[in-house]
């Protein structure tokens, strides 16, 4: 008897998470994140366009587009906005220079109350870190391997 109270639990408790786990769409999700991407893109390509009209070279340009999408991004972040943004858009604000400010700066304000050193400069990067140490150790691998063949003689 206690086995099949146990399996009749288990069932009840497989059929209740069923019902309390949200559904999603995985179409309509990849259409938000390409639209949510693409705006921000749209937004970047505005700001190089406009840097460039203000007679900037192409490289300045460049400097200061990316310069006004952290600002951007972080102000929106300090004023809870690019939360919303991503819980929309998902992966489509993670992916631009736009969601790796929102990385740093996100924890940077939930922290500060625990103050300058033990908030904000031991949290800052707890969601960039990893991403700043895996993109270099990638990178130093990548470049390692890349060396290799060079010494072998398969690429020039």
């Amino acid at each position: 008897m206690p086995d099949l109270e146990k399996k009749k639990k288990q069932k009840e408790y497989q059929e209740y998470v069923k019902q309390v786990t949200p559904t999603h769409n995985l179409f309509l999700n990849m259409c938000k994140a390409f639209l949510t991407g693409g705006a921000i893109c749209t937004v970047g390509q505005f700001l190089l366009g406009w840097c460039r009209e203000l007679g900037m070279d192409a490289e300045t340009a460049g400097a200061w587009c990316s310069v006004l999408l952290v600002l951007l991004s972080v102000v929106l972040t300090g004023l809870n906005l690019y939360p919303k943004l991503a819980k929309f858009g998902g992966a489509g604000t993670l992916v631009p220079i736009t969601g790796f400010a929102n990385s740093v700066a996100a924890p940077a304000i939930e922290y500060k109350k625990e103050g300058q050193v033990f908030g904000i400069g031991c949290k800052i990067f707890t969601i960039a870190g990893p991403v700043i140490l895996y993109g270099i150790f990638t990178s130093w691998t990548l470049g390692l391997f890349y060396w290799v063949l060079r010494i072998l003689g398969v690429v020039n």
